[in-house]
């Protein structure tokens, strides 16, 4: 079965489509990467996203025009993948999280806007979306979902390997967990937007001690896994008052943040690698940071590319969703059982005709 998948992560960087060939043998799955595309949000609409997105006021008309604008934007991206690949069987779209509840430790709701509806008129496939809120109601975080393909993608390496993605927020999968471990993009991003390109000016900063010290006393920290976080508590607003500091430096502070969290996570749970992924793997001074303390590579290496691995993540749980099966671990979100995840939208011909029903 052929399955495009469609992530726009809380970075806001750009929508992704990821195009698989995934095969189910006995218990045993197989995805081919086929190739992706990529488009950056237009302008207009990337401003009104953030605009809506906590902690600011937003109106239930600006969240309607905004579901049917990303779901328009997600469906074109949809056609170029298609036009890439050829004809596809399926399509799984995570849509654009704004926002992600969570309340004493628990989820308890979340929000990915983008119409499926749009994608499926515009290609006529099938769509699965909505893929976090199943697992929610089944007890877990709903995050990260990608943990069921980084258990798949780390079977059979040596010692304990972790898959660190670093999307907005940064998220861990150390088998069988899966957790979110605070910042990834998100806050160097708010900071010097859209981003720091390769991590050049925080490599031209200097940590700020008490900021670090301030931010890294944050209860999430301590928290245990499984849990999981977002832009409601990772933004501009939550850093405070920065005026009195030089913007490299704090660049350079929220980098170590970032890496200190990751690294201080990792260690609790007895990772000895980490396989990169996300938009974070272009950040070469970040990375860095990773590698002086654990042995650090990308998906590339392993076959999955490292900006595209969200997406084919979610072309499996299409996949595995399509068949009826689930597309979580147990314990890996905190769920009480794996669950069947997403809601399916019918295309222009799914399943045998109908029959006709008489008008009395």
């Amino acid at each position: 079965m052929r399955v495009v998948g469609i992530m726009s992560g809380t970075s806001l960087d750009a929508i992704d489509a990821a195009v698989a060939d995934i095969t189910l043998e006995g218990e045993t799955v197989a995805l081919h990467p086929l190739g992706s595309v990529r488009a950056l949000y237009d302008d207009d609409l990337r401003e009104g996203i953030v605009a809506a997105l906590p902690p600011a006021r937003t109106t239930m008309e600006a969240v309607c025009r905004l579901d049917t604008r990303i779901g328009q934007a997600f469906a074109e991206v949809a056609v170029a993948a298609i036009e890439l690949a050829g004809p596809v069987d399926l399509i799984a779209s995570h849509g654009q999280t704004l926002f992600h509840w969570v309340e004493d430790g628990a989820a308890k709701g979340t929000l990915q806007l983008g119409q499926p509806a749009w994608i499926a008129e515009r290609t006529r496939v099938p769509v699965i979306s909505d893929f976090r809120a199943r697992d929610i109601a089944a007890g877990g975080q709903g995050a990260p979902l990608v943990a069921l393909l980084d258990t798949l993608l780390l079977a059979g390496r040596p010692g304990r390997p972790a898959a660190l993605n670093l999307g907005g927020i940064a998220n861990l999968t150390v088998p069988p967990l899966a957790f979110d471990t605070g910042p990834g993009n998100a806050l160097l991003d708010a900071v010097a937007p859209p981003y720091d390109e390769g991590g050049a000016r925080a490599a031209a900063g200097t940590v700020i001690r008490e900021l670090l010290d301030r931010l890294l006393a944050d209860p999430y920290y301590a928290r245990p896994a499984p849990k999981s976080t977002g832009k409601e508590h990772f933004n501009l607003a939550y850093l405070g008052d920065l005026s009195a500091y030089a913007t490299d430096d704090v660049l350079a502070t929220l980098t170590e943040l970032t890496a200190r969290t990751v690294l201080d996570a990792a260690r609790e749970h007895g990772a000895t690698e980490l396989i990169v992924s996300g938009g974070g793997v272009h950040n070469a001074t970040l990375l860095a940071r990773l590698a002086a303390a654990l042995p650090t590579t990308t998906s590339d290496t392993l076959g999955l590319p490292a900006q595209d691995k969200e997406a084919y993540a979610f072309a499996l749980l299409g996949f595995l969703t399509i068949h009826g099966l689930p597309g979580t671990l147990a314990r890996t979100t905190g769920a009480r059982r794996p669950a069947i995840l997403g809601s399916i939208t019918p295309g222009l011909e799914t399943g045998p005709a109908p029959k006709r029903l008489a008008i009395m």
